[in-house]
C-alpha cells in the first residue's frame, strides 16, 4: 500500500468526520463471556467458543502459544521453521530444552499495554451481577439504561483497522504509512452522556440502535456539520476528507457537502452494510480504500485540484455523490442512478485506483452554491395562505457560515395514479383536494420563509396530476420553487413543459431537494402574487424569470 503515496510527496492529513445514525462506526452488542459467567456463577450461554472482542491490557503478561496452531497446514511444513522458543512438559511447565515424554513446543510471547488492542473475552457485567444479554439492561428500556454500541468518532475504528485488519498477503493495513489523521465529530452517532459537557441523544448525537431509541439528525445539525467542514478545510491543513454516515443518506450529505463546501481538495464518504467488527464487515475496508483514493491524487488534475466532486466510495468503486443511491443492505447493495455514468473509479486490480469517468457537474471549488460565494441575506416569503403573503429578509450566512435558523425546508411529495378524489369532470382541477400540500404551504409561511417543494412525478416526465400541479401552482406563486422529478431510479430527464416549474434534470427526488435547498440560499424565495391561485400574466411572467435561476443551477450540477 505505501506505494501510493506519489514519490516527492509529503505524507497526507486527512479529516475524518463520524456523522449520524452510521453503521460503519457501530459495533455488535458487548455480552458477558462465558468465561465471566463461569467466575461469577451465572447461567452459560450455549456457545461452543467466547467471542473475542477488542480490548486493552492492564499489565505485562508472558503467554506460551502452542507451535503450528496459526493454520492446519503448518506442521506440514516443519521443516521449514526454526526451533520453538521452548516446550511444556507433562505437568505444564516451560522447559528451554525438550524433555523426555510427550511435551508441547512453545512460542513465548511478552504482551504489553503499550501493544495496543487483543481481542479478548468481554467481563463486564450489570450494576446488579446479572449477565449481559443486549446493550440495554432490558428491552426497550430507556436511554438511561441502555449502553451505547457507536463509537462517539473514527479515532478507535481506526486503530483497529490498523491492529486487526490484514492486507492481503499477511502484513498489517497500515493507515499511518499512507496519511495522518485528526478526527472530528459532525452530528456524531455516539455520545458523552456525563460529566460537566454531557450530551443528549438525539440533540447532540443521532443513533438508529437500539431500533427504539432512534434519532435523526434536522436541519440545524445539516447546517453547523457544513459550517465546521468548511472550517476545518479552511486551515489548509488537509488533503481530503472522509465523511462517515449511515448507508441509506451517505450520498445525500455527500451530495450536499460536495455543492456547498469550497475546497480544492477531494470529499469522500463511507457507509457499511454491517456492523464494524461482525461477520464480514465491509466498512473497514471502505475506508481503507478511501484512504487510497485520497493518497494517490488520482482525483487532482494538473494544477492539485479535485476534478471529480464529491464521491461515495464503497465495495471497491468510487461513486459520484449526486448519481448513487442505496438499494439493498447488503454488501454491494449501491447502484447509479440517473441512467448516465455515476462511477467515478476503479478501487480494484493490482495498481492505484484508475478514474474510469470524468463528471462535468459543477462542485466543490467550481459550484455556483458553495459557501464563500453564497449571499448574507436573501428574500423570503411570510404570511398566511388566502391573506396577504409578503416578502421578508431573512440572514443566511455570518461570520459562522448557514445560520441554523434559516435553513431551507423542503418537502418531497409523490405522484400516483388514481390518487384523486374528484371526478374527471372537475375543470379547473380542485386544487383544495390536495390538503397536504395547501397544509404544508401555510406551514411554511408560519415558521419557513426559504421553502419549496420536490414533486416525485411520471417517470422521466416529473409531471403528476393536475390536481397536485394545480396545488403546486399555488406553492410557486405563493414564493415557493417547486422541482419536478422522475420517480424511482429514472434514467432520463424530467421534461420542462412549464417553465413556473423547475425540471430536476435526471436528479432522484432526495438530491433534487437537496439542490434546491442549496439553490434557495443563493437566489431566495420567488416572488408571491397578489392571489396565488390566481396570478396575472405580469406575475407569472415574473415568476418565470426567477425560476429560470434555478433551472441553471439544476441544469449544472
Amino acid at each position: 500500500m505505501d506505494d501510493i503515496v506519489r514519490a516527492g510527496t509529503p505524507r497526507p492529513r486527512i479529516a475524518v468526520f463520524a456523522g449520524p445514525t452510521a453503521t460503519i462506526l457501530n459495533t455488535p452488542d458487548l455480552i458477558t463471556s462465558n468465561k465471566a459467567r463461569a467466575r461469577h456463577g451465572l447461567p452459560l450461554r450455549p456457545s461452543r467458543f467466547d467471542v473475542l472482542r477488542p480490548q486493552r491490557l492492564a499489565a505485562p503478561v508472558t503467554l506460551y502459544v502452542k507451535a503450528f496452531s496459526a493454520h492446519p497446514l503448518e506442521k506440514d511444513s516443519a521443516d521449514l521453521y526454526a526451533a520453538p522458543d521452548g516446550w511444556l512438559d507433562e505437568d505444564g511447565t516451560f522447559q528451554a530444552e525438550r524433555p523426555s515424554g510427550d511435551a508441547t513446543p512453545v512460542h513465548v510471547v511478552e504482551l504489553e499495554p503499550a501493544d495496543g488492542l487483543y481481542p479478548l473475552p468481554y467481563m463486564g457485567r450489570q450494576a446488579d451481577g446479572s449477565a449481559w444479554e443486549e446493550t440495554s439492561t432490558a428491552p426497550y428500556a430507556p436511554p438511561e439504561a441502555a449502553r451505547q454500541t457507536f463509537y462517539p468518532d473514527a479515532r478507535r475504528f481506526y486503530e483497529e483497522i490498523e491492529r486487526f485488519g490484514l492486507a492481503d498477503h499477511g502484513t498489517p493495513v497500515q493507515l499511518g504509512s499512507l496519511a495522518d489523521f485528526e478526527f472530528f465529530r459532525a452530528a456524531p452517532s455516539g455520545g458523552y452522556t456525563t460529566g460537566p459537557e454531557s450530551e443528549r441523544p438525539g440533540q447532540d448525537f443521532f443513533v438508529y440502535y437500539p431500533y427504539h431509541l432512534q434519532s435523526e439528525p434536522g436541519l440545524a445539525n445539516l447546517a453547523r456539520a457544513t459550517n465546521q467542514v468548511q472550517a476545518v478545510l479552511d486551515t489548509g491543513e488537509f488533503a481530503g476528507v472522509q465523511w462517515l454516515e449511515g448507508s441509506p443518506t451517505v450520498d445525500e450529505t455527500l451530495y450536499w457537502l460536495g455543492l456547498m463546501v469550497d475546497t480544492k481538495v477531494p470529499l469522500v464518504g463511507h457507509a457499511a452494510q454491517r456492523r464494524h467488527q461482525s461477520l464480514s464487515a465491509d466498512g473497514d475496508r471502505n475506508v481503507v480504500d478511501g484512504v487510497k483514493f485520497i493518497a494517490s491524487g488520482v482525483a487532482l488534475d494538473d494544477c492539485g485540484e479535485d476534478r471529480v466532486g464529491a464521491c461515495v466510495i464503497v465495495d471497491e468503486l468510487v461513486y459520484s455523490a449526486r448519481d448513487v443511491t442505496k438499494v439493498d443492505a447488503r454488501p454491494g447493495g449501491y447502484e447509479v442512478t440517473g441512467g448516465h455514468g455515476g462511477v467515478v473509479a476503479d478501487m480494484g486490480g493490482y495498481g492505484p485506483p484508475q478514474l474510469t469517468y470524468l463528471p462535468v457537474r459543477r462542485h466543490t471549488h467550481r459550484s455556483e452554491l458553495r459557501l464563500t460565494v453564497l449571499p448574507e441575506r436573501v428574500v423570503g416569503v411570510t404570511g398566511r395562505l388566502g391573506s396577504e403573503v409578503s416578502p421578508v429578509d431573512v440572514a443566511t450566512k455570518d461570520a459562522c457560515g448557514l445560520v441554523p435558523a434559516a435553513m431551507p425546508h423542503v418537502s418531497i411529495t409523490k405522484y400516483s395514479r388514481y390518487a384523486a378524489t374528484g371526478t374527471s369532470t372537475d375543470n379547473p382541477p380542485i386544487a383544495e383536494e390536495e390538503v397536504e400540500i395547501l397544509a404544508r404551504i401555510d406551514a411554511n409561511l408560519a415558521h419557513a420563509p426559504l421553502s419549496g417543494f420536490v414533486c416525485e412525478g411520471m417517470s422521466p416526465f416529473g409531471m403528476a396530476d393536475p390536481t397536485r400541479n394545480a396545488a403546486l401552482s399555488v406553492a410557486l406563486f405563493t414564493g415557493m420553487p417547486v422541482v419536478r422529478t422522475g420517480r424511482g431510479n429514472t434514467g432520463g430527464m424530467a421534461y420542462r413543459t412549464d417553465p413556473t416549474f423547475i425540471s430536476g434534470n435526471n436528479l432522484t427526488a432526495t438530491k433534487a431537494r437537496m439542490l434546491l435547498m442549496a439553490a434557495l440560499l443563493k437566489f431566495g424565495a420567488l416572488p408571491p402574487a397578489a392571489d396565488p391561485f390566481n396570478p396575472t400574466s405580469d406575475e407569472r411572467a415574473a415568476t418565470e424569470k426567477a425560476v429560470a435561476r434555478y433551472q441553471v443551477v439544476f441544469d449544472t450540477h
